[in-house]
């Protein structure tokens, strides 16, 4: 085991590192406490127990305003599969962005909870007819077409006498994304119809055919934390060439292009986010660009952010079990795991854990924090430095926990999902609750 020495944190302040990590207003307090939105993360896990998320409310409204400023002119449409609850349906609705959905079930809770259906996008690479139905019920503005076979079957619902406005994905050959399995704009895996080999200029045609369908754009996703700028004018150059070959072929300019999101955050000291700006102001040249040489009017352009708006927003909490000392290595045990977090076991993600609420020693080891499931692989965080006294009752905090955590939770070992509690202003509020035995047991119906 590594011990070692570390100068002590300074009191007001994150040091630039780790404040990359955290929601702006995070902030250490006295006897080793950390606070969130103005309120201690230690008095959170005191009166919502322990794993919990934390989602600090001003952190996404200000990741929204960001977008929103930077791509100026566009839309910015939050991915609602990175977190989803009402409340985030209320703070996205009020920042003025609009909602991509990916089935029924968010489509909704968005409705329901009175966001604007005229400004949602579905998506869906094998949509059922039931989310084909909610979406046309609802009045979704647009409707991602994923496939040719997914043509027909929307357009046969579509009322007669009405249109539905649709956007056709395609996969421009490009692979971007920080995981092998988060990468979609290749023309080997399932999302879209591919530029290349001409399915998505046969696919376009048939659109263009279905009278009950109005095709206004082409839609375009890379993939999944995507840490630099240069896939995306690539891409769009590529999407821009086909809009050009529609409007040769069918005399039709389409006026949307939906680039898609897959803007990485940093979850480890050292990583660093999408510069957005940057990305906003090249996708802008090049669009432009592309669109001037093939003589063709600019459309408006779309982008679908999830993560970089949810992610740095989140903490979740966890109380440490067990620190178990096996050979060269310790293993720092906690009350959650992969049922709230299945990333680390799925993509291989390690996070920056970080131990608050008491103060430590100056003596620091080298610890890897895992989970309480019965996998090998349920493992939070690998080479971390914690506090050589870390115990059980210790508090633990991992930023960069807002995106794909509770939309990816399961029930595994029958380990209720923990809730979500947001602060503001100095406080606190619940706003999902903690999923409880008798929650799962109830979904059992047989004997």
């Amino acid at each position: 085991m590594s011990v070692q020495l570390v100068e002590p944190r300074a009191e007001g302040r994150l040091n630039d590192a780790e404040s990359a990590l955290w929601p702006a207003s995070a902030r250490p307090t006295p006897h080793g406490g950390l606070s969130v939105g103005g309120v201690e993360l230690a008095e959170m896990a005191e009166q919502f127990g322990t794993p919990s998320y934390v989602l600090d409310e001003a952190e996404v409204r200000a990741r929204c305003r960001r977008y929103r400023a930077v791509f100026r002119g566009a839309e910015v449409a939050y991915a609602a599969k990175a977190f989803l609850c009402r409340a985030m349906v209320r703070w996205i609705d009020e920042e003025g962005l609009s909602l991509d959905v990916c089935s029924a079930g968010e489509l909704e809770l968005a409705v329901t909870s009175g966001f604007p259906p005229e400004r949602v996008i579905m998506h869906g690479n094998a949509k059922s007819p039931g989310d084909l139905r909610a979406a046309l019920r609802l009045g979704v503005g647009r409707i991602v077409v994923d496939s040719t076979s997914e043509i027909a079957r929307l357009a046969a619902e579509v009322p007669s006498g009405s249109r539905q406005k649709v956007l056709l994905r395609v996969t421009p050959g490009i692979g971007a994304g920080g995981h092998a399995a988060v990468r979609t704009g290749t023309a080997d895996q399932k999302f879209g119809v591919p530029i290349a080999d001409g399915s998505a200029s046969h696919a376009a045609a048939r659109i263009l055919g279905q009278p009950r369908l109005l095709l206004t754009g082409l839609h375009c996703h890379l993939g999944s934390q995507i840490d630099s700028v240069k896939p995306y004018p690539l891409a769009a150059r590529r999407v821009v060439g086909l809009m050009a070959r529609i409007r040769e072929q069918h005399g039709v300019s389409l006026p949307e292009l939906n680039m898609g999101g897959g803007h990485s955050i940093a979850y480890r000291p050292g990583e660093r986010p999408l510069d957005i700006a940057v990305l906003a102001s090249r996708l802008g040249v090049e669009v432009h660009r592309s669109c001037s040489a093939a003589g063709l009017p600019a459309p408006r352009l779309t982008v679908e952010p999830g993560r970089a708006i949810a992610g740095p927003a989140g903490v979740v909490l966890y109380r440490v079990l067990a620190v178990k000392h096996n050979g060269r290595h310790v293993f720092v045990a906690v009350d959650g795991g992969m049922s709230d977090n299945p990333r680390p076991a799925l993509y291989g993600v390690r996070y920056a854990p970080r131990l608050v609420g008491r103060a430590c020693g100056d003596r620091t080891m080298t610890a890897t924090v895992v989970g309480r499931h019965c996998e090998a692989g349920d493992v939070i965080a690998g080479d971390v430095r914690l506090p050589a006294d870390t115990r059980p009752g210790d508090l633990i905090a991992v930023p960069a926990a807002g995106a794909y955590h509770l939309s990816m939770a399961s029930a595994y070992n029958l380990v209720g999902r923990p809730p979500v509690v947001a602060v503001h202003g100095g406080r606190s509020r619940l706003l999902v609750r903690r999923e409880s035995l008798a929650d799962l047991s109830s979904r059992d119906v047989g004997l």
